[in-house]
């Protein structure tokens, strides 16, 4: 029996990710936070991912502020965000310890829903996190990447969506980053899914390829209770479906969201400058904002299409480009099929180019290839090739267990070495994922605080007018 569907708004998060490198600052956000609230959105998506790194590195920001200002504008809204799994919003494995309590600060500062995934959909990395998830009670939503090959059955996905369903998540969601579901497989895959598992179902997509709206509309005549869309000044392109382009495709069907439209309306008001502002100051890049149809031919993420031609670049190989991408399937074949995702993606693309460049498959393989085929980011759906396992690591074996249960506790080691800096707990968590740029920012926060308090002695003393 179908009914309304409902839509996690992706503007303060993935849409701006995807089409501005995650630069939006906080007080963009915060005029506009009223107007959200009163959609009746599923959830709006405002943390995790990029967001963290960018606002350390790149807005001199504290990601830990940013979500309690949101969480305090959001009197009626679930606020979302995107873990990587183990990794966190890392780029390798952490210990449980660091991993449960990143999970207690989230939801402590104002986070509902953690949406949970690992590139290769190992559910072993994302044990720790949805049970501290739980523990705290937020909604565990497990996110399945993903990706296409002989592995990836309907069967393999009813399996894993069973799984899930075991191990306590409180739903489902498709992350399609490279925007390779195309409608009719979208049909077939949500059933699938919905024969697995009675738990809800998001999906989540990138309008790279052009498809998403129409694959949204097959996914939700299929069973998909929650889509995942952009206002629309920062909708399509790498970003996902505009959000009043789906609200006005279902109205007046089973499927009606009864979101106005007319509010709607005022919030892309809103935007809508800020979308200028960005394409003036180069921001926001035409490239990012057409289809890319090669994303469906060579099934290579958009992302991972432009970081094989910039690498190719720089070693003055352009001409190996098709080279490349006929090298990349087979490489991912070798490594077991994983879905191409970050890190899985990079590891792969890279090997593919070294192959190429380098005249003779696997003569040379990077530290990540290595540690890939070692199992150090877990188990991928198909077996590694043995003999490539066996030219690249030679007689080192492989291991087999979860990955982090070779990881030591590291907690106390960061919270010793963030003592110069820490103003509040959370610091330790901000040092831990990325030691440098925390470190540079609060440098920079130390030195604004001085400015202020040496104003306010200043004014004190009658050298500004108070």
């Amino acid at each position: 029996m179908s009914k309304p569907v409902k839509i996690t708004d992706t503007i303060l998060r993935d849409a701006h990710q995807s089409l501005i490198a995650t630069r939006m600052p906080t007080e963009k956000m915060l005029p506009i936070v009223d107007k959200l609230d009163q959609v009746g959105y599923n959830a709006v998506e405002c943390w995790g991912g990029a967001t963290f790194d960018a606002c350390l590195r790149f807005l001199k920001e504290d990601p830990w502020e940013r979500l309690r200002a949101l969480r305090k504008g959001f009197k009626n809204t679930k606020l979302q965000m995107l873990l990587r799994g183990q990794n966190l919003l890392g780029y390798s494995h952490y210990a449980d310890d660091v991993v449960e309590y990143f999970v207690q600060k989230s939801i402590a500062n104002g986070i509902d829903i953690i949406r949970i995934f690992d590139c290769l959909n190992d559910l072993r990395n994302l044990e720790t996190s949805v049970k501290a998830c739980k523990k705290e009670g937020g909604h565990a939503q497990i996110a399945l990447s993903y990706t296409l090959g002989d592995a990836y059955t309907d069967e393999y996905w009813m399996n894993i969506a069973r799984e899930i369903e075991s191990m306590g998540a409180d739903s489902i969601c498709i992350k399609d980053m490279a925007g390779l579901l195309v409608p009719y497989k979208a049909e077939k895959l949500v059933k699938a899914l919905k024969a697995g598992s009675s738990l809800p179902l998001e999906m989540h997509t990138h309008y790279t390829s052009g498809v998403a709206s129409m694959t949204y509309l097959k996914a939700v005549e299929a069973g998909a209770d929650i889509i995942d869309c952009a206002i629309s000044p920062f909708a399509l392109g790498t970003s996902q479906p505009a959000t009043e382009v789906m609200v006005e495709t279902f109205k007046g069907t089973p499927y009606d969201t009864g979101y106005d439209q007319k509010l709607l309306a005022e919030i892309a008001d809103y935007f809508r400058p800020y979308r200028e502002e960005c394409i003036e100051n180069g921001l926001l890049s035409t490239k990012v904002l057409g289809v890319n149809i090669k994303t469906l031919l060579y099934q290579v993420p958009g992302g991972m299409l432009s970081n094989t031609i910039s690498q190719l670049k720089e070693q003055g190989a352009e001409d190996k480009f098709q080279e490349v991408l006929e090298e990349i399937p087979r490489v991912r074949k070798d490594f077991g099929e994983p879905p191409l995702v970050t890190p899985s993606s990079q590891i792969v693309g890279t090997q593919a180019i070294m192959n190429v460049l380098m005249g003779g498959r696997y003569k040379m393989a990077t530290g990540q290839t290595k540690d890939f085929l070692a199992g150090k980011y877990g188990k991928t759906v198909k077996p590694f090739n043995k003999d490539v396992v066996k030219q690249i690591l030679g007689d080192t074996q492989p291991i087999t267990c979860r990955p982090a249960d070779l990881i030591a506790p590291q907690l106390a080691i960061y919270e010793e070495a963030v003592k110069p800096w820490k103003q509040q707990d959370e610091d330790v968590l901000s040092y831990a994922l990325f030691p440098q740029v925390a470190v540079d920012f609060f440098k920079y926060r130390d030195a604004q605080q001085t400015k202020v308090d040496v104003t306010k002695a200043d004014s004190k003393n009658g050298a500004y007018p108070v």
